[in-house]
């Protein structure tokens, strides 16, 4: 329950923050030239708080934390004096329109920017991509890839941490071929090899980008002590405790998690013998993991807990941190990587290289806000940067319900000398409201069953 409130705070948080600065955007640029603002609202339904400014606008926060939206004076919707009608949305030039309805995902780019800013002058703490081992047969196997090598570009673009190495790697799905930029650790000689992708299946649900394709990357392993038993799991029902340490299954010796893990999803719903060292003390029990089915049909046992992890080797970690002026070109940078990265999924989804099962919704953006939110403040900057850059992506989608579908009718004024009729709007309109609520649906069930 406590996890629950804490995912539900910071979701609301985040979200009331993002939606916020979007739709400040909006208001602010439409003041600017000259459009009366009736209402700024964060959330839909119910006004919970109101107040109005000197001008008139009133703002409101509702009690539906899930968006906002800004209502301007507009003729089409409100009666309008005609001393009054200069103030009026439908009377400003298209170029004024469009600046006021691209003004919001504007305001989310350049949020991010910020936030990145400041989380380089706080300092990241970043790990070196540097492999450990590779799968036989796999991908990189077969272009010749080495263990205790370090990837330092990806079609060429620098690759040089962990984490902007996972987002280059998710960004050549659906490509025939990517060329891998790597260095040798201990020579410091570098090369570059051809990855054939054609046959790559990636799963972000079963696996990382890097085992799929056969990475083994050098970092801290699990071990056999556990570091969380899940409340109302198996293990917790047999009575194990975090702290406990996994010496023995049945009658073989537990040396590493992977045979332990290995053991525990062989053996759905079979009686496990356990021996355990807790506090210097052997103690025996009895644990019988429960049924579980992935995503893909296949069935397997899942007891309920998490391991400990051994520490960083030595040299894998290092810290980036910026002064004020080169904050500010790696926010900037770091935002553009994430806008490549957002245009080249929605690309992806809509040529099928990429699954609407992969699909987001509520629930997966607050885990992710509790997630990141109990890591520190830098973890939580970041996992703002990522959400913004998102909202403004979809936002600028050429749907007529959306930001993009109005700047899509603008275009079309702009060639045409006339707006598109009222009538083409309204089904417009319509068809994107389905096509978003679906997607929303599809998201919010890949959500629930992730659960």
């Amino acid at each position: 329950m406590a996890v629950f409130l804490w995912n539900a705070f910071t979701f609301v948080v985040a979200l009331g923050l993002l939606v916020t600065v979007h739709e400040f955007g909006h208001f602010w640029v439409a003041r600017k030239n000259g459009v009366l603002v009736k209402r700024f609202s964060i959330g839909f339904g119910k006004a919970l708080f109101s107040w109005r400014d000197r001008q008139g606008t009133e703002f409101v926060i509702a009690a539906i934390p899930l968006g906002g939206y800004v209502r301007m004076l507009d003729e089409r919707v409100d009666p309008v004096l005609p001393q009054f009608a200069d103030l009026a949305f439908n009377h400003k030039t298209v170029w004024q329109r469009m600046a006021i309805i691209a003004a919001g995902p504007a305001a989310n780019f350049i949020f991010a920017i910020v936030v990145l800013w400041l989380m380089y002058l706080i300092g990241v703490q970043e790990a070196k991509p540097v492999i450990a081992a590779v799968q036989p047969q796999s991908i990189v196997a077969e272009a010749g890839v080495q263990g205790n090598e370090q990837i330092i570009s990806i079609n060429g673009h620098n690759a040089r941490d962990l984490r902007s190495t996972n987002l280059l790697l998710v960004e050549q799905l659906g490509r025939p071929a990517l060329t891998l930029g790597l260095q040798a650790v201990e020579s410091g000689q570098q090369r570059q090899v051809e990855l054939d992708l054609t046959d790559w299946q990636f799963n972000p649900e079963q696996q990382t980008v890097f085992a799929s394709l056969g990475i083994e990357l050098v970092q801290p392993k699990p071990t056999t002590e556990l570091a969380v038993v899940l409340p109302d799991s198996a293990a917790s029902r047999a009575g194990l405790q975090a702290g406990d340490i996994i010496k023995r299954i049945n009658d073989e010796q537990i040396n590493d998690w992977q045979t332990l893990e290995r053991l525990i999803q062989q053996n759905a719903e079979q009686p496990l013998q356990l021996v355990v060292s807790r506090a210097g003390q052997s103690i025996e029990l009895v644990a019988t993991p429960e049924l579980f089915t992935r995503e893909d049909g296949f069935t397997q046992g899942m007891l309920g807990v998490h391991p400990t992890f051994t520490s960083w080797p030595e040299g894998m970690l290092y810290t980036q941190r910026y002064g004020v002026v080169g904050a500010v070109s790696e926010g900037i940078s770091q935002t553009w990587q994430l806008t490549r990265l957002s245009f080249a999924m929605v690309a992806k989804l809509l040529s099928g290289d990429v699954s609407v099962r992969h699909l987001s919704g509520p629930i997966s953006i607050a885990q992710g806000a509790g997630d990141t939110a109990s890591m520190g403040l830098v973890a939580f900057l970041a996992f703002l940067a990522l959400i913004s850059v998102n909202l403004a992506v979809i936002n600028l989608l050429p749907l007529p319900i959306l930001d993009g579908g109005h700047l899509l009718y603008l275009v079309v004024e702009l060639i045409r000398g006339k707006p598109v009729s009222e009538k083409a709007q309204e089904i417009g309109f319509r068809c994107g409201a389905l096509v978003l609520l679906t997607l929303m649906g599809i998201a919010l069930l890949n959500d629930i069953s992730r659960l």
